[in-house]
């Protein structure tokens, strides 16, 4: 490893050591129910325009439709990438569409957080598809995962009552 590589470690390692803190203290306050000060400026127009109610408890079937619907928004997204990104931009390749059942199967994969890949990356999907269709859905599908098995025990302890409270509510 040379001097530069040994550098961006360094500062990568300072950088995660700084953030490490703060993060968890606002991570911490998310579990419990609590807003953080300027993560509330930022929830509160949010929930506005998705009509939540922060103080209002969720039912677990509610829960449960709700992310389904979150996951095939992303489904749908995914293929749809997939299957235009010949007319897309950010295709300087000019790769053509993605075949009908590799979109779905890699559109499935990647919102089931299985990332099961049956094609060659680089030669088959366009800079688009991976930025915005597949790394955001690797972000998506991870956070769809906490919001399932690990947030909702913070949150009014669903699997005993079936009632999940979102949003701060009890």
């Amino acid at each position: 490893m040379d001097a530069s590589a040994c550098a961006l470690l360094l500062v990568f390692l300072l950088v995660l050591g700084a953030l490490a803190w703060p993060l968890g203290k606002v991570l911490s306050a998310v579990c419990a129910g609590r807003m953080y000060g300027w993560t509330g400026r930022i929830e509160r127009p949010l929930y506005r325009l998705a009509g939540v109610q922060p103080d209002t408890s969720m039912r677990w079937s509610r829960y449960a439709l709700a992310l389904l619907a979150f996951n095939a928004v992303g489904t749908f997204a995914v293929y749809g990438l997939q299957r235009l990104q010949h007319l897309l931009p950010v295709n300087p390749a000019g790769m053509g569409a993605v075949s009908p059942d590799s979109s779905f199967n890699t559109a499935v994969s990647f919102v089931a957080n299985t990332n099961w890949q049956g094609y060659g990356g680089e030669s088959t999907m366009s800079h688009l598809t991976q930025m915005l269709g597949l790394g955001v859905q690797n972000f998506l599908s991870a956070a769809t995962g906490i919001a399932v098995v690990i947030l909702p025990p913070f949150h009014g302890h669903p699997y005993k009552r079936l009632t999940i409270a979102i949003g701060g509510g009890r």
